[in-house]
């Protein structure tokens, strides 16, 4: 679900929406939602994901922190960031706050730009961070959609190489979880050592979740970085495996049925689209070509890449069709 330009703030004293707020959403594109009972924040952070709650800190009672320790006990709601606004009353109690799990805490000892301003960086924190996978660091889904948009609309040739792990099913039933997360983890620091530093600022690599990555690079770049990339991986993923399995090349496991079937080390397959014969008009085109062309890497021998030369169709060729 997309997060609403929507900020709650929960008074459960019914107190107004701070001046100080109020000037800084002004022109920011958002609306700040009064909201005085703290079952109702819970239910709009849940349903819509807002941008910001801020809670009124002189609030009767504790409601105010008890609402605080719900939402950031909850997995799902503590991805949305909670600032307790502090007047006077309440500026001794700034520990509490940020023990109960709050992000920041205002106070009137800030000026008005300095309010302001931890509150813009309060946003732009979490927005990075949600925007990595947590188990790498490494961007998501969105910056990986954003880069994509963003080499498109440069029309400069670009490469996308879309990176899977051969047989990591299989490892992670023989090993662990844990064993298999320190593959994803080594596999996305290879992935990013060998683009940062063969090419600085013009690769970008992400995440899509599980084994599977997106490295973007120029065309020319192609052959380099992805033969650096395998041989760096068949070099390093033998000794993910105990000294009998990697002495073998291979193991012992079962497949759906339950018949056992030789099972060799890990391989990585990439897949890989460019604008080179192509014009693409949204990033899911890209998205599904580059999965089209990971899937034809899986059933080739040994960790590969594979290129997609076709080109798109000519307009005489569609005359002519």
């Amino acid at each position: 679900m997309r997060t609403r330009p929507t900020i709650l703030f929960f008074s459960p004293a019914g107190r107004p929406v701070p001046d100080f707020v109020a000037r800084w959403v002004d022109g920011k594109g958002l609306t700040v939602v009064p909201v005085h009972d703290a079952a109702l924040v819970e239910q709009m952070v849940l349903r819509a994901l807002p941008s910001l709650v801020l809670v009124d800190a002189d609030g009767t009672k504790d409601e105010g922190l008890k609402l605080c320790l719900r939402l950031k006990s909850d997995p799902y709601m503590a991805i949305v960031p909670l600032a307790a606004v502090a007047g006077r009353h309440s500026t001794d109690r700034v520990r509490e706050w940020f023990a109960a799990g709050a992000d920041e805490v205002i106070t009137p000892l800030f000026e008005p730009a300095e309010q302001a301003g931890r509150l813009d960086g309060l946003v732009t924190r979490t927005q990075r961070d949600v925007a990595v996978n947590p188990s790498t660091r490494l961007p998501g889904t969105t910056e990986i959609e954003r880069e994509i948009r963003r080499r498109m609309e440069t029309e400069a040739p670009f490469a996308v190489c879309y990176a899977d792990l051969d047989h990591f099913k299989e490892y992670n039933d023989r090993y662990s979880y844990y064993d298999g997360d320190r593959v994803i983890y080594l596999l996305s620091r290879i992935l990013h050592d060998v683009v940062k530093g063969m090419l600085g600022g013009q690769g970008f690599v992400g995440h899509i979740g599980g084994d599977d990555f997106i490295v973007v690079i120029p065309i020319e770049a192609i052959s380099e970085v992805c033969t650096e990339v395998l041989f760096v991986f068949d070099t390093l993923i033998p000794y993910q495996y105990n000294e009998q399995d990697r002495r073998a090349g291979y193991y012992f496991g079962k497949d759906r049925r339950g018949q056992l079937h030789r099972v060799p080390l890990m391989t990585l397959s990439i897949g890989i689209v460019t604008n080179q014969h192509r014009r693409f008009t949204h990033p899911a085109q890209v998205s599904e070509l580059a999965t089209e062309m990971k899937s034809y890497a899986k059933i080739q021998p040994g960790s590969v890449f594979v290129v997609d030369r076709r080109h798109d169709p000519s307009p005489n060729d569609e005359e002519e069709g």
